[in-house]
């Protein structure tokens, strides 16, 4: 999760929102990446997404079986469905997204009865640096 924060922070000094994302496969990882709709002018180019594209290519499939995506922020509906169809074994995040989170906040995407693939997910993983780093970028923006 650490790595995944450190991405946050740069998606931060690149004027985005600091969300971070790392795929893992055997203690290795694969991809990382942050948050980047803004600079990519892209609004499918979150954190979660990016490390999917990346690993993908890198081991030459889109099937991520033995994958563990660590994510600072609880993952959107979209992501949700890419980590299904990427058949990620689990993924781990830090804080809860109170108003699009789509694994336990608002919608609790892997209980769809039509998915034909879910995922192990894991919680609060240095949930308050994880907030903290959100909160303040929106605290600051509001500010502005």
């Amino acid at each position: 999760m650490e790595a995944a924060l450190e991405q946050a922070r740069r998606g931060l000094a690149a004027g985005e929102v600091p969300i971070g994302a790392v795929l893992v496969i055997d203690d290795r990882i694969v991809s990382s990446a942050y948050n980047q709709p803004i600079g990519a002018v892209d609004p499918t180019a979150h954190a979660e997404i990016l490390v999917l594209r990346d690993a993908a290519r890198a081991i030459g499939n889109y099937r991520l079986t033995g994958a563990t995506v660590y994510v600072t922020v609880e993952p959107c509906l979209m992501c949700v469905g890419a980590l299904v169809h990427a058949r990620v074994r689990e993924v781990v995040y830090g804080a809860a997204e109170p108003k699009t989170g789509a694994l336990v906040s608002t919608v609790r995407a892997l209980e769809s009865p039509g998915l034909n693939h879910r995922f192990a997910v894991t919680a609060g993983v240095l949930e308050q640096p994880c907030r903290d780093l959100i909160q303040d970028f929106f605290r600051t923006r509001r500010s502005e």
